[in-house]
């Protein structure tokens, strides 16, 4: 089978499958899937909710397997290169302020960590330049995206030939596969079985991110959080690590962003549109951090923060879900509508673009709309088990950055920042499709696990998937003691 994604391979490449795609939501996997299927020769439609594509936020990591698709797209890989974070710096303090690990390149920091600066697991991006990129690729492509259709339940065709969704105005759609791509609260889970109840983790995160002109207000702060190398040209990430909490700020030369782990309050939601006002912040911070207070150059950064800026994210944990299929296999969710992560695992934007390729790939593999169900299914074999270890390290990393040990970290500065596992960001989910997509169909038919077929794994090698549940991880903190990944090799 010819392997596919190693050059770049623009639109034009790959002649049409017949197949119609209709997918429903415009985040990062759902742009990505009508994108990419365009790409793959597939005819594709979207729905979103809103009136317009939500281009706010303020900045998450992209890794590195969710950028190599950028090869087949020139321009997006030219506006990705301009707006990426180059020559950043990163330094971790303490929460009350004390420097603990100095301000380095973050090209130094990935080599004194044993991994090749030349090839960085990913790097931190503002969400609203990524979103724009994104949403400037589906213009050129002339995709048609339907707004105001806010899609209430989710059905397959009598004769399983068709999947289909309706909207709140009653309108009917219909296509070959129907992508859901429309988040945790996705209508999609009653047709798909995969709903999982929601946990309180009882802990939020407050975000910010705004003009940097504000910093006018306290030059002080203004001088604290300036950017830094030659000329104060170069951004830097500031990390800051204590009991039961962490932050972290970024300085770019338009924008101050902020970020802070902290117990769930009253005031905390899983939405992004769920804002709160600086006082409420400088209120509550100190609880639960132990004898130290914060650092007071943080509050007053926070103090510096626009009215309607900070948002009140609280973070809800979910098991892995069982099903990411409808029973025909026409109506499949990716992204956050089949995994969602915490905000601080570094996988979430990763995963979901990773999901979008790898099904594109598939249904281009599969050999027309009559096999659609096949290539849903290969999919989600391919996804499933590196999803599910993903989630558990974003887990593991969360329970590192609220629990430092800085005895160790001043002998050891990695076991200050989280874990970027090789097998995470070597992954590149377009080849490793078309590399394996004949034996994985084989085996699935013959009903031999995944992990058990002889395929190279994507997730740690030596693992082999057990469920697992919040229940379980909850107990682990609880009781003091480490999530225990499992076994294989997890670095």
């Amino acid at each position: 089978m010819t392997v596919h994604g190693i050059e770049s391979e623009p639109v034009g490449t790959f002649p049409s499958t017949g197949i119609d795609v209709l997918v429903v939501g415009t985040g990062l996997a759902g742009l990505t899937a009508a994108i990419e299927c365009i790409r793959k020769g597939h005819n594709v439609r979207v729905l979103e909710r809103a009136s317009s594509i939500n281009t706010l936020g303020d900045m998450y990591f992209m890794g590195l397997p969710a950028t190599r698709f950028f090869k087949h797209w020139p321009e997006m890989k030219a506006e990705y290169d301009s707006i990426g974070l180059h020559n950043a710096w990163i330094e971790t303090s303490k929460h009350s302020g004390e420097l603990m690990v100095k301000p380095l390149y973050v090209n130094e920091r990935l080599k004194a960590a044993g991994l090749d600066p030349k090839t960085p697991p990913g790097t931190f991006q503002l969400r609203p330049l990524i979103y724009k990129m994104f949403v400037k690729q589906v213009e050129r492509l002339g995709v048609k995206i339907e707004f105001n259709s806010r899609v209430v339940d989710y059905f397959e065709s009598e004769d399983g030939k068709k999947g289909g969704c309706v909207t709140q105005e009653g309108k009917r759609y219909e296509a070959d596969v129907v992508i859901a791509a429309d988040g945790v609260g996705s209508k999609s889970q009653r047709l798909v079985g995969g709903q999982v109840r929601a946990r309180s983790s009882g802990r939020a995160m407050w975000r910010a991110a705004f003009p940097i002109e504000n910093l006018e207000k306290d030059p002080e702060v203004k001088e604290h959080y300036k950017m830094i190398g030659p000329e104060d040209s170069e951004p830097i990430v500031r990390t800051y690590l204590g009991p039961g909490t962490y932050g972290m700020t970024l300085t770019r030369p338009e924008t101050m962003i902020w970020i802070i782990n902290h117990n769930a309050t009253g005031s905390s939601a899983e939405s992004w549109s769920n804002t709160i006002e600086p006082k409420e912040v400088l209120d509550t911070m100190d609880e639960g951090v132990g004898p130290n207070p914060w650092d007071p150059m943080m509050k007053r950064l926070i103090a510096c923060t626009p009215e309607k800026t900070i948002v009140n994210f609280e973070l809800l944990w979910r098991d892995p879900q069982p099903s990411w299929k409808s029973p025909g296999a026409r109506v499949i969710q990716i992204g956050d509508a089949a995994h969602s992560f915490l905000p601080a695992s570094g996988n979430g934007a990763t995963q979901a673009i990773e999901d979008a390729v790898s099904l594109a790939s598939c249904l281009q593999l599969c050999g027309g709309k009559d096999n659609v169900p096949e290539a849903v299914e290969a999919h989600i074999r391919f996804r499933f088990t590196r999803n599910a270890c993903a989630q558990k390290v974003g887990f593991s990393n969360a329970e590192l950055l609220q629990d430092t040990d800085w005895n160790k970290v001043k002998f050891d500065p990695r076991r200050a920042q989280p874990k970027h596992p090789k097998w995470v960001w070597q992954h590149d989910p377009e080849t490793y499709t078309y590399e394996n997509y004949a034996k994985n169909v084989e085996t699935m038919k013959a009903g031999t696990r995944f992990d058990e077929s002889g395929i190279e794994p994507n997730y740690p090698p030596g693992y082999k998937y057990e469920p697992w549940t919040i229940d379980w991880v909850m107990d682990c903190m609880r009781e003091g003691k480490p999530v225990e990944l499992g076994a294989g090799n997890w670095d």
